[in-house]
């Protein structure tokens, strides 16, 4: 019974596109260097092939963002089920462009032109992979890490931020509780046979998490996001976006905007201080903070610092907060236009969301697809 379930979860949780969307190949000019199809040829991207401890060759993609922001930060990007790098390599592009970091994107075993066949232990392995290769050909350190994980990705993002204990934060997007949680709401106890047990992983952590999730999911209830947000050790001021979907939540411009305060938050908090116990004093007196009101607070990129800090407090102290967003594309226009240099969100918000619609992220089949979807 246990394994049988175990193989079920594991069916529903991988979905490759087939066929990919993308190939690999040598450039003719430049020795040694590779290139992918279909996609825009950018001088400051890297495409690799790198080999697991499990015996497969994945392809990832490297993004060097040469800004000055936070550029000595990378994010490491664990992909949703129903993409490969090709499609999210405008994504990653963009997002390493506005939100001021180095990006790596990987496929997992099976997924794009990266060998072998999708599973839990192999994902596990691509992650660690990735993560080796950012340490070795790039010299990024742990403390330089941003985990981020959307739907099942959060499974090895998870996995690897358990070792990680000085990696600068984890974003989580639309995360799972587990497999077995996905098709189960009611379930209540953890099995052995389960897959991504984050549920008994995410108190682990140490670093920083976001966590994002929208309120209309229909593959992965947002319960799961809420559960994980207060298991969480260290908690950010988490984004419920209302009316967000399981694949959507990159047309919000808020997703952009929270974002950044994040990164900048955990930025500051890592960067060296005079005085050592400068940051203690900070997570111990909360009365030190800025008590703004949520609304001024998410307007204000100076203010990050403080819902970081302030989420720090026992999780009994929070009241969990609800970012209302109107899917209206006329209040999202008023929204833009009611901040300065109006021009510079709009642009971003707009070219991110012609990404996400023109690569189709919203398939039918996604993450660990609900039994009734079944045909």
């Amino acid at each position: 019974m246990g394994s049988a379930a175990s193989s079920m979860a594991a069916k529903f949780a991988f979905f490759p596109p087939d066929p990919p969307s993308y190939s690999v190949y040598l450039d003719e000019e430049e020795v040694g260097k590779l290139r992918m199809s279909n996609v825009e040829e950018r001088e400051n991207v890297d495409v690799l092939k790198v080999k697991t401890r499990r015996g497969n060759e994945i392809v990832g993609m490297y993004v060097k963002n040469n800004s000055s922001c936070c550029s000595s930060l990378t994010m490491l990007y664990s992909h949703g089920n129903a993409a490969d790098l090709g499609q999210i390599y405008q994504l990653l592009f963009q997002l390493s462009l506005h939100l001021g970091v180095n990006i790596m994107g990987y496929d997992y075993s099976g997924y794009g032109q990266s060998s072998g066949k999708a599973s839990e232990e192999d994902t596990y392995a691509d992650i660690e992979a990735a993560y080796k290769c950012l340490q070795e050909t790039y010299g990024v350190k742990e403390e330089e890490i941003i985990l981020y994980g959307q739907s099942v990705g959060s499974g090895p993002t998870l996995e690897l931020a358990t070792r990680l204990p000085a990696a600068t934060a984890v974003v989580l997007h639309s995360p799972i509780l587990s497999g077995l949680r996905v098709l189960y709401p009611p379930l209540r106890k953890t099995f052995w046979f389960d897959i991504y047990k984050n549920i008994d992983k995410i108190p682990l952590i140490d670093c920083p998490v976001l966590v994002i999730h929208g309120t209309e999911d229909e593959v992965v209830d947002c319960s799961h996001g809420r559960q994980l947000w207060e298991l969480c050790k260290d908690k950010y001021e988490p984004l419920w976006l209302k009316g967000g979907n399981h694949c959507d939540l990159e047309l919000f411009p808020q997703y952009l905007t929270h974002l950044r305060n994040f990164i900048s938050a955990v930025q500051k908090l890592h960067r060296p201080l005079k005085n050592n116990n400068h940051k203690q004093r900070l997570i111990n007196n909360p009365h030190q903070i800025d008590q703004r009101t949520p609304s001024s607070r998410v307007s204000n990129s100076s203010s990050s610092s403080s819902r970081f800090e302030k989420s720090r407090r026992p999780s009994i102290d929070y009241k969990l907060k609800e970012v209302n967003i109107d899917k209206s594309r006329n209040s999202t226009d008023r929204l833009l236009k009611s901040r300065n240099n109006s021009e510079k969100p709009r642009n971003s918000f707009d070219r991110l969301g012609d990404i996400v619609r023109s690569i189709g992220l919203c398939n039918v089949v996604d993450c660990l697809k609900h039994p009734t979807a079944q045909t």
